[in-house]
């Protein structure tokens, strides 16, 4: 009968250690076209290597995941008004952000850069003095740059804005606008996609994390651990020549 009380007891403790995999479903709100690092696919399912890699954080940290793609601007309210548990979708590391929510440590590194259309004589040093239209995802840490830039040293070129970069290339490829400025991943996956290509880099590099609410450590130390365990783990250049190589 002891033992039977004392097994009890012990499969209680174990179960309340068991954190975040005794909760509901946790989910990562992902920006349905941000290739290649979140997006949905052609057949409706989220893809992308934030998907992959919190996937795997999730089976090796025992908790299930689901990722729903979230308007870029209402992201971060989102994720405050609990509407989501986490951010893990390319997303840069800003003071502004910061302010409002917790990052995990970064997890990569990305450049930004200007895309025109392929065989465009525009050189990425001619847009800041010339009367061209450059369009960028509303809402993103290269737009806050550009516009804070912009309105410092008096350059011409008018912003565009549009609810994706892939929106903003589209419209490149079509003759809308003069080029289109993003992170370098999306732009490296639109040059081997479409009639585009890249011709300089602005700005300075950004770092990605994984963002939670202020209030959520628990949620901040495991996706921290998880990323971790998935940068010692082969997986890791496994993801990066999937998704980052082509």
């Amino acid at each position: 009968m002891k033992r039977a009380a004392l097994l009890i007891v012990c499969l209680v403790c174990m179960a309340a250690g068991n954190g975040l995999a005794q909760e509901k479903v946790l989910i990562n709100g992902i920006d349905a076209n941000y290739p290649p690092f979140a997006y949905v696919d052609q057949s409706g399912k989220p893809s992308g290597f934030d998907v992959d890699a919190v996937d795997w954080i999730a089976a090796k940290m025992g908790f299930t995941v689901k990722h729903v793609p979230v308007d870029w601007d209402g992201i971060i309210p989102n994720l405050l008004a609990k509407k989501i548990d986490f951010i893990c979708s390319g997303m840069s590391i800003t003071p502004e952000r910061a302010a409002k929510v917790n990052f995990t440590r970064p997890y990569w590194e990305v450049k930004n850069v200007f895309v025109t259309k392929k065989g465009s004589e525009l050189k990425a040093d001619d847009i800041y003095g010339r009367d061209v239209v450059v369009g960028m995802q509303a809402g993103t840490s290269e737009a806050k740059w550009m516009e804070d830039e912009k309105k410092k040293r008096g350059w011409k070129f008018e912003i565009r804005y549009y609810d994706s970069a892939p929106m903003a290339v589209e419209d490149v490829v079509n003759g809308r606008i003069d080029a289109a400025a993003m992170n370098y991943p999306p732009a490296r996956d639109a040059e081997r996609k479409k009639d585009v290509q890249i011709i300089g880099a602005f700005g300075e590099v950004e770092e990605f994390g994984a963002a939670v609410r202020k209030e959520d450590q628990e949620m901040l130390d495991t996706l921290n651990k998880g990323f971790e365990m998935l940068k010692a783990d082969p997986y890791w250049e496994e993801l990066i020549s999937k998704h980052l190589n082509k």
